[in-house]
């Protein structure tokens, strides 16, 4: 998924404001030199108007101006110190910055927030999204070679979305746990009535507070939500804590041919293959099954994909 759509934030001032929304009109009806002009002369009279830069940036990088776009999408990060629009993401893509940043939780919870309501329909029949069903084979398969069932006392759904992993996986699960930032999100789970508990939160945060009240899971799901962060070495650590010593973790994300993290041109991230299996050997979780998947299609051609089952501490024997 990527950004759906530009965010206003007023700058304060009625006139610049309209000015803003009347070069939005100008992009649209394709004048982008127009535009751009209008929305140059905008931030100047309202330097702090991160909304007006962000678009000149991307009014710039439309017309193929690469130093007009990183200056305005610098200008939009300075007056945006939060990256709402995720000005530091368009700086990166750029070659600008900082190559793969982190994105921000503001940035995150407004992406998804504003794609609720169509998530579902978006994923299936445009994207046609597979990362539940690849998931529930990957996790049937890790199981058979260690001889189990695939039954499990209790799941955590990290960025469970609007619940999709969940049905995958209710009908093998006696407990049901999800957390996700966007609100707008967990509303649309709750709807489903799979979960026995819904948390809107941030992943590294509730992981944390289960540590502490000492919670455990039989199986810990991330589906196609590592596409959204950087470094996963953090979550993983907190993953293995609150696994059950038997427990296992499962989750997909994109990849590349390169060994660490990559900004896609998407503004999703992509891990390496040897990433993944450093960070997962440093959070004290054995490999059980790495395969390739399409978990999606974007233009009617397969992303690249990896699905990944690892044990905890008394997950079983390692895997490939």
């Amino acid at each position: 998924m990527t950004d759906t759509g530009p965010l206003f934030v007023s700058s304060g001032d009625l006139i610049s404001d309209r000015r803003y929304k009347a070069a939005v009109e100008l992009a649209g009806r394709g004048d982008f030199a127009a535009a751009a002009d209008l929305l140059a002369q905008t931030v100047e009279i309202a330097p702090g108007f991160a909304t007006a830069w962000f678009a000149l940036g991307a009014i710039h990088d439309r017309l193929g101006d690469r130093d007009g776009a990183v200056a305005a999408f610098e200008a939009a990060s300075r007056a945006d110190p939060d990256d709402f629009h995720g000005a530091r993401l368009q700086l990166a893509r750029l070659g600008a910055g900082a190559a793969a940043p982190a994105m921000s939780e503001p940035y995150l919870r407004r992406l998804f927030d504003q794609y609720a309501a169509r998530y579902d329909a978006a994923l299936s029949e445009h994207l046609h999204y597979r990362g539940p069903a690849v998931l529930r084979e990957a996790v049937e398969t890790a199981l058979r070679r260690l001889g189990r069932a695939i039954r499990f006392s209790s799941l955590l759904d990290l960025g469970c979305g609007t619940g999709l992993a969940g049905a995958a996986f209710r009908p093998a699960v006696e407990r049901l746990v999800g957390v996700d930032l966007s609100a707008a999100m967990i509303a649309r789970a709750q709807a489903k009535t799979l979960y026995d508990r819904l948390v809107v939160g941030e992943v590294a945060d509730f992981l944390a507070d289960e540590i502490a009240d000492g919670a455990t899971y039989d199986l810990v799901l991330a589906a196609d939500i590592f596409v959204y962060v950087n470094d996963l070495a953090p979550i993983l650590i907190g993953v293995a804590r609150v696994l059950a010593p038997t427990g296992i973790v499962a989750f997909t994300v994109e990849t590349h041919s390169g060994a660490g993290i990559a900004l896609l041109p998407t503004l999703r991230f992509a891990h390496g293959e040897a990433y993944l299996r450093d960070v997962i050997a440093a959070a004290g979780l054995r490999l059980l099954t790495l395969e390739r998947a399409a978990i999606r299609t974007e233009k009617a051609v397969p992303v690249a994909g990896l699905v990944i089952v690892a044990g905890g501490r008394g997950g079983g024997a390692g895997g490939n």
